[in-house]
């Protein structure tokens, strides 16, 4: 009898390492999905363009949808823009000297700041243009400089269009 007591302790010990093996498997494959399964928008600041209602410089959200591009103002959606209906995607840079930053710099640290002025700053933007029915529009939006080639590629997949880059178009007066 107490052989019997034994097994069945062991069985329940079996049962219960298995079901924290169980519990631990389920975790390791949903706390993943839930991570990827978030917000998958990009922060951009909005530069200009046709979006009625919006000023220049303010932070909105771009999600890049299979068939749609959405700009959203918190829960507000300002522009709905067909994939189809893109006509270009340009894209730029604007770099500059942190002067201002190294004078600054320089005066409380006796001339270290210089080493800043030698740095520069870049700042990507990415225009938008696209014609839907009778209605045309364009947009130009800064882009953080940590994902801004991935919203080029996804604009460019979604659109079928490639991205023209601004800076190496040459104006003539």
């Amino acid at each position: 009898m107490e052989s019997l007591g034994f097994e069945a302790v062991r069985i329940r010990t079996v049962e219960i390492l298995n079901m924290k093996k169980l519990l631990a498997l389920l975790l390791c494959i949903l706390i993943p999905t839930a991570a990827f399964a978030g917000d998958n928008s990009y922060k951009i600041v909005y530069d200009g363009g046709s979006i009625p209602n919006i000023k220049a410089g303010t932070d909105v959200k771009l999600y890049i949808d299979a068939d749609r591009i959405r700009i959203m103002k918190g829960k507000e959606e300002i522009a709905n823009i067909p994939a189809a209906a893109v006509t270009e995607i340009s894209y730029g840079q604007d770099v500059h000297r942190r002067i201002g930053a190294a004078v600054g710099v320089a005066i409380f640290t006796l001339g270290v700041g210089a080493l800043l002025a030698l740095s520069k700053s870049k700042k990507h933007f990415i225009g938008l243009t696209w014609v839907d029915g009778d209605k045309k529009g364009g947009i130009a939006y800064q882009a953080d400089k940590s994902d801004y080639r991935g919203q080029l590629t996804g604009l460019e997949g979604i659109t079928g269009k490639k991205a023209v880059d601004s800076d190496t178009l040459t104006v003539k007066n």
